[in-house]
């Protein structure tokens, strides 16, 4: 429908807002990849629903090597896409997922979470609040889904998000640190490429969150406490060279060292390489090394 103001009034990255109102989004729509099993990987899919007011849900994925013996790590994904963009069931994150069940045996739970304009900042951290804990209701084995049930380790929990999914996948591993998850023990974290503030991307977050608490958000620019009690015992970052979020990724990394926090932490940088290079081509040798960094880091025992 044509406006009847065509005038901008605020201009940011990923969006225009028209002075009537209108938000529109620079990007197309994502092709949504539909959850039948992977002839090639073995990888096998489930979507389920996990609330419907609020709108949140999930993309499981299940490796082809399944021993009914042995259990197996858990990976809770959160999609990038600056808060209002993506979904686990686009063919970008349904492939880098899949290859990430596919290389480090996992089984794994990505959250389509609710995206600026339709649901504003914060429902992006409460949806994924929600089905964080939802995965954790299965660790007494009486949950909703058999898969988790059957074969999650809810001893063995990662969470790992790019860009703003790793802005988020901080502010879980804050609460989990904070008020805990029952029945599980979150190992580590994973942050590719992650969304802080402290560039001109700040106002747009600020737009998108219109309860926000200002530059000293601690959702946008990570506070010593939440820092100091992150809920796991390891962290990997991912920074790349030619990203406007390399410098404030190195930020929350030496932040993290002086906190007081009690884990290990690692920070990788991709030289020569822009934010998210390696959901692009999956096969490309950088993101190959950036994939088998994080299954290594899964797998460290």
């Amino acid at each position: 429908m044509a406006s009847s103001d065509p005038e901008i009034s605020h201009s940011f990255r990923f969006f225009h807002v028209y002075k009537d109102g209108r938000v529109v989004l620079h990007f197309p729509p994502f092709e949504k990849v539909p959850p039948s099993d992977d002839p090639i990987s073995g990888v096998r899919f489930s979507d389920v629903a996990i609330s419907s007011e609020p709108p949140v849900s999930v993309r499981i994925f299940l490796p082809e090597s399944i021993n009914p013996t042995q259990k197996l790590p858990l990976v809770f994904y959160v999609h990038g896409g600056g808060f209002c963009m993506q979904s686990p069931f686009s063919t970008t994150y349904h492939n880098f997922v899949t290859t990430l069940v596919n290389e480090a045996n996992v089984i794994a739970v990505s959250v389509d979470y609710g995206l600026f304009p339709t649901r504003p900042v914060p429902a992006c951290y409460e949806d994924s609040w929600t089905a964080l804990q939802w995965v954790a209701s299965h660790s007494n084995g009486k949950g909703p889904h058999s898969w988790l049930n059957n074969h999650a380790d809810f001893q063995r929990v990662f969470i790992g998000g790019d860009s703003a999914g790793g802005n988020i996948s901080h502010t879980l591993a804050a609460r989990v640190g904070s008020i805990g998850l029952p029945g599980t023990k979150v190992v580590g974290v994973v942050l590719v490429h992650p969304y802080f503030g402290g560039t001109d991307d700040d106002k747009m977050w600020l737009y998108m969150c219109p309860t926000n608490g200002g530059l000293d958000d601690p959702r946008l620019k990570p506070v010593t406490g939440d820092l100091a009690r992150l809920g796991c015992e390891r962290l990997l970052i991912f920074v790349a060279e030619k990203d406007h979020l390399m410098v404030v990724g190195k930020n929350y990394y030496e932040e993290l060292k002086k906190s007081g926090w009690g884990g290990s932490v690692e920070i990788v940088e991709n030289l020569g390489e822009e934010h998210c290079f390696h959901l692009f081509n999956l096969k490309y040798e950088k993101a190959v090394d950036l994939i088998n960094k994080f299954v290594a880091f899964i797998k460290q025992e």
